[in-house]
């Protein structure tokens, strides 16, 4: 299975499945049947590129201020991407909205993750809006993405306790980390088995049994 990884930030869950997927090939004790095609970001500084480069996994870089528009920049997106044959994109803390455009062209097969129990607390601050609701469990959630903004068919979700000593930063920091866990688990069972779409109905994985963090 061939995934292509976007990611705008340092990738600290793009190198969990680096670590999970990059050193191993086939007949390998370690393979799970995940190869990293490629990781693609919007800034050429972005700390993602040089984890990518250390494992050897090609690299890309499309910044929208380099392209004429937001369509413009979707469509060269979607190209680059195509290049690489993915039978998954995984947005990895990827901080732009993909377009009607790009979206089309890998229906039903690009993954996103989000720091909350969606719908509850769908955007950019999953957590801070949580917080300040005064929900006393939190989580994770790891869709498909469609055209709406953290709206699309949800894959699997795991739950955070708050405590009343919880930051931000501390909810923050455990959510990642069951992140890490559920995204790669999930991959490893994506190279053997698909899922089941109906609707806003996705079947053909078992939720993970980890307690709460």
């Amino acid at each position: 299975m061939r995934i292509v990884l976007l990611a705008s930030g340092s990738g600290t869950l793009t190198q969990a499945v680096l670590d999970a997927f990059a050193e191993s090939g086939p007949g390998d004790p370690g393979d799970h049947g995940v190869e990293i095609a490629a990781i693609g970001s919007d800034s050429p500084s972005a700390g993602v590129l040089e984890r990518a480069r250390a494992h050897s996994v090609p690299t890309f870089v499309l910044s929208p201020k380099d392209c004429a528009d937001r369509d413009d920049w979707n469509l060269r997106l979607r190209d680059i991407v195509a290049e690489y044959r993915p039978d998954w994109v995984v947005s990895a803390g990827f901080m732009r909205i993909l377009g009607a455009s790009f979206i089309a062209a890998f229906d039903n097969r690009i993954i996103n993750t989000h720091p909350a129990l969606l719908p509850a607390f769908p955007g950019a601050y999953g957590v801070r809006d949580a917080l300040a609701h005064g929900v006393r469990i939190t989580g994770g959630t790891i869709h498909l993405v469609d055209a709406g903004v953290d709206t699309g068919p949800i894959i699997t979700q795991y739950a955070v306790p708050i405590t009343d000593e919880d930051t931000e930063d501390t909810v923050h920091e455990r959510i990642k980390a069951r992140e890490r866990v559920e995204l790669v688990r999930l991959l490893a069972h994506l190279a053997h088995h698909d899922l089941v779409i109906d609707g806003r109905h996705v079947r053909g994985y078992a939720t993970s049994a980890a307690a709460p963090i």
